[in-house]
């Protein structure tokens, strides 16, 4: 019964990825129809950005009233009906708004599982739950890139999405007995320290590193959305690909993040999570500087999958080393504040990019991502000092 609720938290991760990478591969095709400056999509990225913080640091409140299968399914539903909206806009102002739910379900989803993961399975599993992410990313442009190839519209690509997202919703409606029963058994496998009480926003800020932590977190995912929001249109305008082309090409991004994490839960039986988010900073390093040798497309391609497959290890790493450097009884609390920092590095610094691209020029993409990993850096080699002190 354990296990095939696991399929099914699975498959709601391959239905949060699904949509995430669908905007950055099909924006190419949208701005100039919906006659918007190229720098909006970073509008769009922010209001959803928004959503998931606010449903992040209300998914405590929410876990007590609501188990997290009805959670999950919910706010699935709300992807849904999210992507059928983006499907029949034509209008920038009605894409913005149905952005709003799409953002409120996401981040509801991404936090009930993150939270229900770690503390009912093995450590592996938060890693292969990314895993899952990365192959709704995977998907998620590849059907883009396949409707624009084929003759269709952005349109009928997010319609595409909003269909199999009904189907997951459908999957995790009559799951819900699953759900209940799993409760029952493990509440009784409950410990008192993960049973403990919320921590305050003050008294988590005064934990020796925890604002080193969040820094990282908020840098890992700024790099990491800025990656998959501009990744298509970097390819489209810097180096002339068309937009069809630089959709499938920009998946390469998602195939390293989806391989990456895939390896990364049999490499954790070997190495700790800070030699894991220590390999992934270096193979990102080197990600970036593939995108920078100007040697044209097959580099940027190679660029793409080592940003991706560095990205792998960082973010599940991150949540599972939280007990280790703060201890089980705080860890919950730290989780939900590194998944609101994450979501406002999401809000905030791929939207920036857009401004200097509308302003300066796209090509500057890859320094971007570089001034962001060294800050990533700098900041979790200061949380492990402290935490070594």
């Amino acid at each position: 019964m354990i296990h095939i609720l696991l399929v099914v938290i699975y498959l709601a991760f391959i239905g949060l990825g699904l949509p995430d990478s669908l905007l950055g591969s099909a924006w190419p095709s949208m701005y100039g129809e919906l006659n918007v400056p190229v720098s909006y999509a970073g509008i769009i990225s922010m209001t959803i950005a928004l959503g998931t913080i606010f449903s992040s640091l209300q998914s405590d409140r929410l876990s007590r009233k609501f188990d997290t299968g009805k959670i999950t399914a919910v706010s699935t539903a709300m992807m849904a009906v999210s992507m059928l909206g983006f499907s029949v806009s034509h209008s920038f102002f009605q894409l913005w708004l149905w952005a709003i739910p799409y953002g409120l379900g996401a981040g509801s989803v991404d936090a009930a599982l993150n939270n229900y993961v770690a503390l009912h399975y093995p450590s592996r599993h938060m890693s292969w739950l990314h895993c899952m992410w990365g192959l709704g990313t995977l998907v998620g442009p590849n059907v883009m890139g396949y409707v624009l190839t084929s003759g269709g519209s952005w349109h009928r690509g997010y319609l595409s999405m909003a269909l199999i997202q009904a189907i997951l919703t459908v999957i995790l409606l009559f799951s819900l007995p699953l759900w209940k029963k799993a409760a029952d058994f493990q509440e009784k496998r409950m410990t008192a320290e993960t049973k403990a009480a919320a921590l305050s926003l003050r008294s988590i800020f005064a934990i020796p590193g925890a604002k080193e932590v969040m820094l990282t977190f908020f840098c890992y995912c700024a790099l990491e959305q800025t990656a998959m929001l501009w990744g298509s249109t970097w390819l489209v305008l810097h180096l002339g690909l068309s937009a069809e082309t630089a959709a499938r090409c920009a998946s390469l991004f998602f195939l390293g993040i989806t391989a990456g994490r895939g390896i990364n839960g049999f490499l954790t039986y070997r190495f700790n999570d800070t030699q894991m988010i220590r390999a992934g900073q270096g193979i990102l390093l080197l990600g970036i500087i593939f995108l920078l040798l100007p040697v044209g497309t097959t580099s940027a391609i190679v660029g793409l999958i080592l940003v991706g497959l560095g990205c792998a290890p960082i973010y599940p790493c991150i949540i599972h080393s939280t007990p280790e450097h703060f201890g089980a009884d705080r860890s919950q609390a730290l989780i939900g504040v590194q998944m609101a920092s994450a979501y406002t590095g999401t809000c905030l610094m791929p939207p920036l990019f857009g401004l200097i691209a509308n302003h300066c020029s796209v090509s500057l993409f890859p320094f971007y991502l570089a001034a962001i990993l060294i800050l990533m850096v700098f900041m979790h080699e200061r949380l492990i000092k402290k935490n070594r002190a």
